[in-house]
C-alpha cells in the first residue's frame, strides 16, 4: 500500500487531469461527457495502480498484456475497473488477455484481427477493438497505412454475415498517435486527418466507428479539439511520484 502523501498526490493529479480534459472539451464546444480518460499505468506497480483506482480513475490502459496479468494476480481490482490494451499486441498473448475483457486499441494488421476474431469466438468473449492507423507515415511506427483500413474493415463486416462467430468482435473506431517529435500544430493536423479518415470509412462502408483514441499527456487538448473520444494519459497522473 502506498503512503498517505502519495495517495493524496495521486488524487490531486487525477482531479487536475479531469479538469484539464473538461476545459479542453468545453473549449472545443463538445459535450462535457464526450471524452473518456484512460489512465495509462505502465509506469507504476500494482499497488500504485490500485491507488489510482481508489482516487477515482476506473478506466486503465496497459501497454504490455503480461503486465496486465501480473497486476491482476497481485491485487484485487474492483469489478467496475475497465482495462484497455494500448500497446503492440502479439497474437500469442490473446488467449490469456481476453478474459480480462479489454478494449484493444492497437490492431495493426489483418493477421492480428483474424487471431482476435478466432480467440474471441473460441472463448465466446465479446471484444471491442480499434484499428491502429499510422497517420504520420513513419516507417518506425506500428499501425496500418490509411489506404489499408477500408479493405480490412469491409472484410470484417462481410464475415459477420457468416456463421463463424465473428459477431463477438466489434470494430468501434480508430487509434492514432502523433509522429515522434511533432509540435502541437503538426499533431493537431494529424489528429484532424485521423478524424477525416474515420468519417470517410463510415461513409464508404456503413460501419459505425464512434471511437477515436487520440492524444496523450502532452497533446490531448489538440486531440480533443479534433474529435478524440478517448485520451490516453499516463505521466500527468504520476507527477511527483515517479523517479
Amino acid at each position: 500500500m502506498i503512503d498517505s502523501h502519495s495517495q493524496a498526490r495521486l488524487a490531486e493529479n487525477w482531479q487536475a487531469v479531469q479538469q484539464d480534459v473538461l476545459s479542453a472539451t468545453t473549449a472545443a464546444n463538445r459535450p462535457v461527457d464526450s471524452v473518456t480518460i484512460i489512465g495509462v499505468t505502465k509506469y507504476v506497480d500494482a499497488e500504485t495502480t490500485l491507488a489510482l483506482v481508489d482516487a477515482g480513475c476506473r478506466i486503465l490502459g496497459e501497454n504490455r498484456p503480461q503486465v496486465l496479468w501480473k497486476k491482476n494476480e497481485e491485487v484485487d481490482f474492483p469489478d467496475d475497473v475497465r482495462w484497455h490494451l494500448i500497446g503492440h499486441l502479439q497474437r500469442n498473448k490473446l488467449r490469456r488477455s481476453l478474459p480480462y475483457r479489454p478494449m484493444i486499441h492497437s490492431v495493426d494488421s489483418e493477421r492480428l484481427l483474424t487471431a482476435i476474431v478466432e480467440e474471441a469466438a473460441g472463448q465466446q468473449i465479446p471484444t471491442k477493438l480499434l484499428l491502429e492507423v499510422n497517420i504520420s507515415g513513419e516507417e518506425a511506427k506500428t499501425g496500418l497505412m490509411p489506404q489499408d483500413l477500408r479493405p480490412i474493415l469491409e472484410s470484417h463486416l462481410d464475415s459477420k454475415h457468416t456463421d463463424t462467430g465473428t459477431g463477438v468482435v466489434e470494430i468501434v473506431g480508430l487509434m492514432a498517435m502523433a509522429g515522434w517529435g511533432t509540435d502541437v500544430a503538426a499533431a493537431r493536423h494529424q489528429f484532424a486527418a485521423t478524424r477525416q479518415l474515420r468519417d470517410e470509412l463510415q461513409q464508404q462502408t456503413g460501419a459505425a466507428l464512434p471511437e477515436l483514441s487520440m492524444g496523450m499527456s502532452g497533446d490531448f487538448p489538440a486531440a480533443i479539439a479534433e474529435g478524440a473520444t478517448m485520451v490516453r494519459i499516463g505521466s500527468r497522473l504520476f507527477e511527483g511520484l515517479l523517479p
